[in-house]
């Protein structure tokens, strides 16, 4: 892993970077599994526990913080459903190639999921690949989910997507996003990150208004 903006730019370029943090994501920690994946995830879950936001920060470590919102016409339930599955962002992420579901489950209207975003970054002589591990939490009641993550750089997001009724046929879908990082990858991170969400929240209501979706 990278844990430094010289050794992390060596490879990414600001627009990849930016695409390598949307996925940013969940449950109950996975169990003891044999596939390597899996393990993965978990492995970065006991080492770097994503989901708690440390206070205060480390020394070397940065926070930072910005909200962005769309409108979509189409009506909330049916938007929080495409929205919240993040097998719809592939395409809309230009990068990201699959995401795997390590554990779903549902309790106390509550949806847990621990999955991993694969993204594949096109480069020379050969493709990068990068893992984000990620935790989603979806309150079915209240229409919002929150996604924790840890990826490449010891880049770790905190998001609170919500979704808010506009009307009957409306939907103001608002995410609250911070990231984490080291000091000297903060402004870049904030910058190239929202921008990529901003991409993504473009394609999805494209998708969901006209029934892609």
């Amino acid at each position: 892993m990278f844990c430094m903006k010289t050794r992390l730019l060596r490879f990414l370029s600001a627009p990849l970077l930016a695409v390598s943090l949307v996925l940013s994501v969940f449950g109950a920690p996975a169990r003891a599994t044999t596939d390597p994946l899996a393990q993965e995830w978990l492995t970065t879950w006991n080492t770097y526990k994503f989901t708690q936001v440390a206070d205060p920060l480390p020394a070397g470590r940065s926070r930072a913080s910005q909200s962005i919102s769309i409108v979509i016409n189409a009506p909330r339930a049916q938007v929080f459903a495409a929205y919240s599955n993040f097998n719809n962002h592939i395409g809309a992420n230009p990068v990201l190639e699959r995401v795997v579901t390590h554990s779903d489950n549902t309790r106390l209207g509550k949806r847990y999921k621990n999955l991993t975003a694969i993204e594949v970054i096109p480069m020379e002589p050969a493709p990068l690949t990068l893992n984000t591990h990620a935790r989603q939490v979806l309150d079915l009641n209240e229409f919002y989910y929150t996604v924790d993550s840890w990826s490449t750089g010891y880049i770790v997001t905190h998001q609170k997507i919500t979704f808010e009724r506009v009307g009957l046929y409306k939907t103001k879908v608002t995410e609250n996003l911070t990231f984490e990082t080291p000091s000297e990858l903060i402004d870049l991170a904030l910058t190239s990150g929202v921008q990529a969400h901003q991409g993504i929240q473009t394609v999805l209501k494209q998708r969901i208004e006209s029934g892609a979706l």
